[in-house]
This record gives C-alpha cells, structure tokens and sequence, in this order.
C-alpha cells in the first residue's frame, strides 16, 4: 500500500494564502481597488468639473447638489477630492516604480560586484544620505521644474536609497549559496546570474518594500504640494486640496476635512496591505 500524498505548495501559492487569510491586509486591498476605481469613474461621471468655477456657490456647505461643499471658487469639492486622488495614486505608484528600477539595479549590481566597486558604490549611497532629504527634493523640484511628469521622477530619484541597500544586503547573502556557485562554475555570465538566479529570489523584499514606499511617496508628494512646489493650480492632488482647507479651515472646515479624511485613510490601507505583504512573503517574521 501507497503512503499518503503530499501536495507540495508552491512558495507563490503560500504566499497569497497567508495574504487572504490577514484579515486587515484584505479589506486595504479591497479599499484600495474600490477607491482606484472610484476616482477614475467618479469625475467622469460627475456632472461638475474639477475646474468649473461658480462665484455664486463660494465656500457653501455640503448639501443634496455638492455633497462635500464647494471651495472659494465655488468648485465641486467632491470632484476635486476624486480628481485629486487620481494625481496623488499615480505619483505614489509611478514615483515608488522609478524608485524600484533605480534601487533594484543598484543593488543587483554593487552587492555582485562586491570589493572596491561595492564600497565605492555604497559610499555615494552614505553621501546622499547624508545630505537633507527634503532640501535635495526641493533643489530638483526647482531646477526641473514643477511640471506633474517631472514630480514622480523627482521624488522616486531620492527614494532608491533605501532600496538600494534592502537589495544589496540579499544579494550578498544569495551569492555565497551553492546554486550561484554551480553557475559560475558551469560559466554562466554576471547578466545572466544576475537576472536568472538572483532578481527571483529578491522579488519578495522587493514587493514588500515597495508596498511600503508608496505612503511615504505620497505623504512627500502632499507635502511638497503644501508647500506650494508639487502639483500647480489648476490641477489638484490631496496635498493641494489639504493646503487650500487648511488657510480656511476656520470658516470653511469641509476643505479640510474631506480630503484629510480620504487621504488618512488611503494611508491607513496602504500601511495595512504593505505589513500584510511583509508577513505573507516572509513567514519567519510571524515568529
């Protein structure tokens, strides 16, 4: 008689299993699809847009026709709230993606290269560190420009750093495995070793880093916008909308308080999915 079966789990399978079973890391998930999903369709099927000024409606509090009020301009806050979430998920997603390619080849590179290169390498990374983080962004935001499709590569062009070190730490680790050894032994190629052997086994920290850069891109993009150096009028993001409710919050707290709420909560979930996904590709940090 045959023993039982074992049915092996792929780490991949094991992975979205212990994902669906965090009860939190879920419902950010879910949040974040149904907000992608109603900022993209909520301004189009809006019957104002974002930029449709009405002096006679100024500053009026949310009722049956603005069910989150209007601004100064008498602009449909809902409209605004929505268009701005698109502004502040695509710089998230867009500037943490610079910030990955940028990071993950760094990395690959100086933790392979190792000896001089690799010091030489992680000096730069010390140096940069090393200089203010919001001062480098303003001075790129400045000599740049201010323009939207500049403003996530700016941001994602500071914030490789961390990534950069995250990958190099695996790959000085994955190097000294016997599997890197056999394909240099077999003369496999450094290309070859670095996208065959090693970029897979360094996706896990990767996706959990990258789950987590994203509040800190768009808390940065929100404050660059606070500041007056991120996304310009007539455009709105929720750094722009949260500026503008705050030098009225006294008389108008609706400006504040709508976008504040959606862009809270929005980093709520993001935190919530990006600790889920730590835990779901990398088990040993339940213990």
């Amino acid at each position: 008689m045959s023993g039982p079966q074992i049915i092996s789990e792929s780490p991949w399978r094991g992975a979205l299993r212990r994902l669906l079973g965090n009860a939190l890391a879920t419902a950010g998930a879910l949040f974040l699809i149904l907000l992608c999903l109603i900022c993209w369709l909520g301004p189009k099927l809006s019957p104002y847009s974002q930029s449709e000024q009405n002096l006679e409606l100024r500053a009026t509090a949310p009722s049956a026709a603005h069910w989150m009020g209007t601004d100064a301009l008498g602009r449909d806050i809902a409209t605004r709230v929505l268009h701005g979430g698109r502004v502040s998920l695509l710089v998230g997603l867009l500037a943490t993606g610079v910030a990955v390619i940028i990071g993950v080849a760094y990395g690959m590179v100086s933790g392979l290269a190792g000896g001089r290169t690799d010091a030489a390498l992680m000096r730069i990374v010390d140096i940069l560190y090393a200089f203010p983080f919001m001062t480098f962004v303003i001075i790129l935001t400045v000599v740049f420009g201010r323009d939207f499709k500049l403003l996530f590569a700016t941001i994602g062009a500071v914030e490789w750093l961390t990534m950069a070190r995250v990958v190099r730490g695996q790959v000085l680790s994955l190097k000294r495995q016997e599997f890197i050894t056999a394909a240099r032994s077999y003369g496999a190629r450094w290309w070859h070793i670095l996208f065959r052997h090693l970029l897979p086994n360094v996706i896990g920290p990767v996706i959990i880093y990258a789950s987590l850069t994203v509040p800190g891109v768009m808390l940065l993009e929100a404050t660059l916008s606070f500041l007056g150096l991120g996304i310009q009028p007539p455009d709105a993001s929720w750094g722009v909308l949260i500026r503008d409710g705050a030098e009225q919050m006294e008389n108008a707290p609706w400006l504040l308080i709508f976008p504040g709420a959606f862009f809270s909560v929005t980093l709520l979930a993001l935190n919530f999915l990006g600790d889920g996904l730590r835990d779901a590709l990398d088990p040993k940090s339940l213990r």
